[in-house]
């Protein structure tokens, strides 16, 4: 598959062809990039809600009224659920939502993304990630050439030198990784995504050893 290639100053320079990019029938993976998203947001909640049930409320067990005479009903004590500040019935309480995934569903779900934005003309190539000075003005009018009026952009590498990072982690439209921690929910939140030739090769790389 062809993709088109940048310089590193943000000038067009033709295309990159990609000869071991994944290939799928229609439809497949689908099903597992949708898990595996739900699995990654379910695995960053904390699960620390908690509420306190009738007999962890502090508070006197005595019968608020007495039994008959004034027309309020037979009313038990303050802590009962109906009453407010009394405790809450099938509350939360804390618990793990974290989700196991296996091998093969994170590799299927992670192609599945990639072609996904290859399809959709998403994905760019650059000859590489170089920033002489940590400046992000510098970086902003490069990626501007490459991709004008990008709201969320990812910037992906084998490894980013300190000079892009200190660049790059200022622009709120961009965000820098690097391939080995790259996921499927990186790819599918990103309109535009920009690899450098080596950080798609050791992408790959893994892909295929994974």
């Amino acid at each position: 598959m062809k993709f088109k290639l940048f310089k590193s100053d943000g000038s067009e320079s033709g295309e990159h062809e990609i000869n071991n990019f994944p290939s799928l029938d229609d439809g497949k993976g689908t099903d597992a990039l949708r898990q595996v998203i739900l699995a990654v947001r379910a695995n960053q909640r904390q699960g620390n809600a908690s509420t306190k049930l009738r007999s962890e409320v502090s508070g006197s067990g005595k019968k608020i009224f007495r039994q008959k005479g004034l027309g309020v009903g037979r009313a038990g004590d303050k802590r009962a659920p109906q009453r407010r500040g009394g405790g809450v019935v099938f509350g939360p309480k804390p618990r793990s939502y974290s989700q196991k995934l296996n091998k093969k569903m994170r590799r299927l779900a992670f192609q599945r993304a990639l072609i996904d934005q290859a399809e959709s003309n998403n994905l760019l190539v650059i000859e590489d990630f170089s920033a002489d000075t940590p400046k992000t003005k510098d970086l902003n009018i490069i990626l501007n050439k490459i991709v004008p009026d990008s709201k969320k952009l990812l910037l992906v590498s084998d490894a980013h030198t300190q000079n892009f990072t200190l660049a790059g982690r200022n622009l709120s439209y961009a965000k820098l990784s690097s391939s080995p921690d790259l996921g499927p929910i990186d790819l599918v939140q990103a309109s535009k995504v920009i690899f450098s030739i080596k950080g798609f090769e050791s992408l790959l790389t893994k892909l295929s050893n994974s």
